[in-house]
């Protein structure tokens, strides 16, 4: 008879990648199963954010398996509400929609390039979410990354700030959607500012248990050797930056408390943090940019598949004594 693990609160930090966030579906759909796994805060970005709404979503609706569904849910309209956007690129001239829009976006506005102000979030947000009812009762602490287009600032919306905009202002790529505007400020996505942010979970929150859930690799072994691979790795590096930088910044301060007495509340605090990565590793290496924008289903259940076997490895390196993954 297996026994079940000690029952542990962890916090969450969920990148945003577009449509790579079906990769921390299938992360979250994974750790869902296990009942001895509970979630007190979630940080997020962009198709992060999008995720974490939704597993607060479900979650309020139906507990474990509410969020399961909601997940699904999401996902699955997101591949609906995004095909006839990819026709009306694709379908006039050929070709696929993801190639069109990223040529697109080295010579044109957002203006230009979606004259209508089309975006397949909205429609989503307004089906899936009841942000009235999250901000009084979400069963998380929620937040929501966005970048400040004035000063490059991160921004984050807590659960008294939920709403429609603060969603599209965490996922406004700024190549095919003009800034949201919230109280006159102007906002794009918050992958510039931090991808996921960790700060709040550490100051804001008590958890001791960090995960942190990637959808691109810390590292990659191939060095880029022609100008898409030079261009895509440029804006990989625009996205994870400010991340690694945090993470560091997070290690050092906890080799520095160590072995020290007496601490202050955020030595103990840090002295007491364990952090540790659910990422997809060399199996996205084969996956571009161009990928981050294929929203057909068939593709996102593929990376929901890769997040469950991820998640599965992360649950028996935990449960069994194993070594965490190193971050």
């Amino acid at each position: 008879m297996t026994r079940m693990p000690a029952p542990l609160t962890a916090s969450l930090a969920l990148q945003g990648g577009g449509a790579h966030g079906a990769f921390t579906w299938g992360v979250l759909d994974r750790l869902l199963e296990e009942a001895w796994l509970a979630f007190e805060g979630i940080s997020a970005t962009s198709s992060g954010a999008m995720n974490a709404l939704a597993l607060a979503q479900g979650w309020l609706d139906g507990g474990r398996d509410g969020a399961r569904a909601a997940l699904a849910a999401l996902w699955e309209r997101v591949a609906q509400e995004t095909s006839a956007l990819r026709w009306m690129f694709a379908g006039p001239v050929g070709g696929t929609a993801e190639s069109l829009l990223l040529g697109l976006s080295q010579f044109l506005t957002p203006q230009e390039i979606n004259p209508l102000g089309i975006n397949p979030l909205e429609g989503i947000t307004a089906a899936l979410f009841d942000f009235e009812r999250l901000r009084a009762a979400a069963p998380f602490r929620l937040f929501l990354a966005a970048t400040r287009v004035r000063d490059g600032s991160l921004v984050l919306f807590g659960n008294d700030r939920l709403g429609r905009e603060a969603l599209l202002a965490s996922a406004c790529l700024p190549q095919f959607f003009p800034p949201v505007v919230i109280d006159g400020e102007h906002y794009w996505d918050g992958g510039y500012a931090g991808n996921p942010a960790l700060e709040p979970l550490i100051y804001d929150c008590r958890s001791a248990d960090l995960i942190a859930v990637l959808v691109q690799p810390l590292a990659r072994a191939q060095l880029p050797r022609n100008a898409r691979e030079i261009r895509e790795r440029i804006s990989e590096l625009g996205f994870s930056t400010t991340f690694l930088r945090e993470l560091t910044s997070v290690r050092r301060a906890q080799d520095a408390v160590r072995g020290r007495w007496p601490l202050s509340w955020i030595g103990r605090r840090l002295k007491r943090l364990r952090l540790s990565l659910i990422e997809p590793g060399e199996s996205l290496d084969a996956y571009s940019a161009k990928t981050r924008l294929n929203t057909r289903l068939g593709f996102l259940r593929n990376l929901r598949d890769l997040g469950r076997d991820c998640a599965a490895a992360w649950l028996h390196r935990h449960t069994t004594g194993g070594r965490d993954q190193p971050v």
